[in-house]
């Protein structure tokens, strides 16, 4: 056998463990990676679709999360308005209690003392906070960054001032003790406080009717992520029974290759030996010659 066959020989052993050495790697990477195009040299256009996919996906998660935040704000600033809405249904109570004609001047001022009270309690609920935000004070908008753009939720000035039971200086405008038990002085402080009232449940009513829609969009948004992924998985997850058989069909043939490599690295050598030494005993028979 010649030198130069042989050359041939080891050269296509060496074909072959590279091309399973290639086999190998690529099974491995995707069983790694769990997808069937872990980089565009896996196939340029279905990496490039892939990975599409997935920033859709990863877009469609985060405008849910930001909705269901958002609807968490809300819910903590649903649960203020119920509260003044409870607090204002008391507060009626009481002025329906000082219109009774049975009141004496110890009894209004204790009744006073108790629409105080509850004016005191909705100004706290509306300085209600999430997230270090303030929700009632009428300066703040809930805003919801989505993947088809973004939603705004206003919320009113749920305090007493915002609802009208207090003047510009801080002044509350249902004085019972000034009312002196007079129908109309009470009527009109009753007028005040329906009023409030009125203002309390269509505050309610907004961010009730918006957390709804959220909870719409929220179960919009999980059904596409569930899509997208189900659609990804179909064109992208890699077969890992069938990547690990072909692993090990990849390892066999390098396997075989670096054997063909190693016998043929032997022949090279042999070869080499066999015509060096015919080459010196030419030179000696020339000599001796």
């Amino acid at each position: 056998m010649s030198i130069g066959s042989v050359m041939n020989g080891l050269n296509s052993s060496l074909n072959n463990l590279n091309r399973a050495h290639s086999a190998q790697s690529q099974s491995i990477q995707r069983i790694a990676t769990g997808s069937k195009h872990p980089s565009a040299a896996y196939g340029a256009s279905d990496y490039a679709i892939a990975q599409k996919m997935q920033y859709n996906i990863g877009g469609v998660r985060q405008s849910n999360t930001n909705t269901q935040n958002a609807n968490s704000m809300l819910n903590v600033a649903g649960g203020a308005v119920s509260n003044t809405i409870s607090s204002l249904s008391s507060l009626r109570e009481t002025l329906i209690n000082a219109a009774n004609g049975t009141n004496g001047s110890t009894d209004v001022a204790a009744l006073q003392e108790s629409v105080n009270q509850t004016l005191s309690q909705v100004n706290a609920n509306a300085q209600a906070t999430y997230n270090g935000k303030t929700l009632l004070d009428g300066s703040q908008t809930v805003t919801v960054a989505g993947i088809d753009g973004y939603e705004n939720v206003s919320l009113g000035d749920m305090s007493t001032k915002g609802l009208g039971l207090t003047d510009s200086q801080g002044n509350s405008t249902i004085n019972l003790q000034e009312a002196n038990g007079s129908v109309s002085g009470l009527s009109q402080a009753l007028d005040t406080v329906d009023s409030a009232l009125n203002k309390a449940l269509d505050e309610a009513t907004n961010i009730g009717a918006a957390q709804q829609g959220m909870e719409y969009q929220s179960a919009n948004y999980t059904t596409m992520e569930e899509n997208l992924q189900s659609a990804l998985s179909t064109s992208d997850d890699a077969d890992i029974a069938a990547e690990a058989v072909n692993n090990a069909s990849a390892k066999t043939q390098s396997q075989a290759a670096l054997w063909a490599v190693k016998q043929g690295m032997q022949n090279l050598s042999q070869q080499m030996l066999g015509a060096l030494n015919n080459h010196s005993r030419g030179a000696a028979y020339n000599m001796l010659s």
